[in-house]
Formats: C-alpha cells, structure tokens, sequence
C-alpha cells in the first residue's frame, strides 16, 4: 500500500510580501499634524456592516511586534499585519468638504461595499 504524505505548510502572515499602503500628499499632511514622538497612526480593520469589514484608524503610544511601519509622503504609520490581506495595497486619501473631514481608502481588494460607505467586503 503507498502512502501519501500530507504534510502541509503553516500560513505564516511574516512570510509574505506586502504591496503596502500608500498616502495621498493630503492625507500625509494630516496624518503629520496627529503624530508625534509619542503618538502614532495606527491602520487596521474590524468586523462591521452588513459587508464585513471597517477600517480603523486610531492614535497608539507605540506600535507592537505584530505592526508594520509605513512611510508615505514623509508621514510615518502603522498597519495591523493581520488586516493586511484586507487592506494591501490601498491607498489612504483625506478629504474636506465643508465642516465635513474625513479619511478615504481605495481599496484594490474590495469585492462589495454598503450603501452607506460604511462597510466593505473582500
């Protein structure tokens, strides 16, 4: 009788290669102005919507070992490695119009998103 090997490979989110996340001049500018020495943009995404996702952008004191640094623009920030296969390859906009302000992603990964641009599926 032969025997088949069945060994499989481990998934490991540091082995691959990211395309990365890029910034307009604007959103830059802006991510600039909420940094410091002490504070840091950080990306990810979280379950939301009836699509699936959202994006997260928060301030953090420091990123972790699971964090990957961008630079973009001369602006320095953080992603979520494991909301990387979501967000690879966006790129972060910041737009104003009126009172209203806000950041925008392209997201090349996106396969549907809600009605109301809350939430986004891949």
């Amino acid at each position: 009788m032969d025997t088949v090997n069945n060994d499989t490979m481990d998934f490991s989110l540091d082995d691959i290669s990211w395309k990365g996340l890029t910034l307009t001049e604007a959103a830059a500018k802006r991510i600039q102005q909420l940094t410091s020495e002490e504070s840091w943009i950080h990306i990810s995404v979280k379950p939301s919507g009836c699509t699936g996702y959202a994006y997260v952008m928060k301030q953090i004191d420091a990123p972790t070992d699971e964090d990957l640094r961008f630079e973009s623009h001369g602006a320095v920030f953080f992603a979520s490695q494991k909301a990387m296969p979501f967000i690879d390859g966006t790129i972060v906009d910041y737009t104003r119009d009126g009172l209203n302000q806000n950041f925008t992603y392209s997201n090349p990964n996106v396969k549907a998103e809600c009605g109301c641009g809350e939430s986004f599926g891949v």
